[in-house]
C-alpha cells in the first residue's frame, strides 16, 4: 500500500487492527441502568471514567434513579461529585435532567438523539454513548479528547471540533462499527497514543498513520494528507 494511502483506503485496516488489539474494549464507565449510564457520562466530561467510577456509587446509592434526583436541589448532588470537577455546574445539569426526565419521560432515559439532546447537560458526545451502550444505537461516532487527537493523527479528518470530525467519521466507518470504533481508538489512545509522547516505535498503526515520524522530513511529524 503507498505510504499515504486515502483514508477511505487506511480505515478498514485502521479498524482491523484496533480490533486485533482491542478485542475486548468496552465503556470503561461502570453502571447499572441507563440512568446511571447518562449520569455518569455526565460527570466524564473534563475528567477521568477512572474518577468516575470512584464518584458514583455513592451517588448513586443516595439517588439510584432520577425520581431521587429530580427532587432534590443541585446543592445535596455536590458533595458527591465534587472531584469530577465543575461539580456545580454537573450537579445541576443531573437535577434538570433529572426533572426533565420525570417531567417528559416517566424518569426512563429517551432512546432516542433528539429527545436525549434536549436534556440539560446532555451533548451528542454523552448522547452517543448511552444510546450505543445503554440501547444498543449506533447513531454516531463518539467523540472525545482521545478520538479527537487521534483521528487527526491517522489523517482521517482536518476538523478539530468534535462536532465536525464526527460527520467525517461516520463517512469513513461502517455504521455498525461506530461505537467499537470509538472505543477502541480512546483505549488505543491511553495505551500508546497519548498527548504528550506516543510509543510510535511500538504502534501497531505505524505503518497507516501519516502522523509517525518516519513518514516525514528528518523524523519531524508533518500535517496527515486528507484525501477520502
Amino acid at each position: 500500500m503507498p505510504r499515504f494511502a486515502t483514508a477511505r483506503q487506511r480505515t478498514p485496516l485502521i479498524l482491523e487492527r484496533l480490533e486485533l488489539h482491542y478485542p475486548h474494549a468496552t465503556c470503561s464507565l461502570n453502571w447499572r441502568t441507563p440512568w446511571e449510564l447518562l449520569v455518569a457520562t455526565m460527570l466524564s466530561a473534563q475528567c477521568t471514567d477512572e474518577r468516575v467510577n470512584l464518584v458514583t456509587p455513592a451517588l448513586f446509592e443516595r439517588f439510584p434513579d432520577a425520581a431521587a434526583a429530580a427532587a432534590v436541589s443541585s446543592s445535596e448532588v455536590e458533595p458527591y461529585v465534587k472531584s469530577t470537577g465543575f461539580f456545580r455546574n454537573k450537579a445541576k445539569n443531573i437535577v434538570s435532567a433529572s426533572q426533565l426526565l420525570i417531567e417528559r419521560h416517566g424518569g426512563a432515559v429517551p432512546a432516542s438523539m433528539e429527545e436525549l439532546l434536549e436534556l440539560p447537560g446532555v451533548a451528542r458526545k454523552t448522547a452517543n454513548v448511552v444510546l450505543a451502550h445503554a440501547f444498543g444505537i449506533n447513531a454516531g461516532v463518539t467523540v472525545d479528547t482521545h478520538v479527537r487527537r487521534l483521528s487527526n493523527r491517522l489523517g482521517l479528518t482536518r476538523q478539530s471540533e468534535p462536532r465536525q470530525i464526527e460527520p467525517d467519521l461516520m463517512k469513513l466507518v461502517p455504521q455498525p462499527e461506530w461505537e467499537n470504533f470509538s472505543i477502541r481508538l480512546i483505549f488505543h489512545g491511553r495505551a500508546i497514543c497519548n498527548a504528550r509522547k506516543p510509543l510510535c516505535a511500538g504502534c501497531p498503526l505505524a505503518d497507516l498513520c501519516p502522523s509517525h515520524p518516519d513518514h516525514g522530513p528528518s523524523g519531524r511529524r508533518r500535517a496527515p494528507p486528507f484525501t477520502r
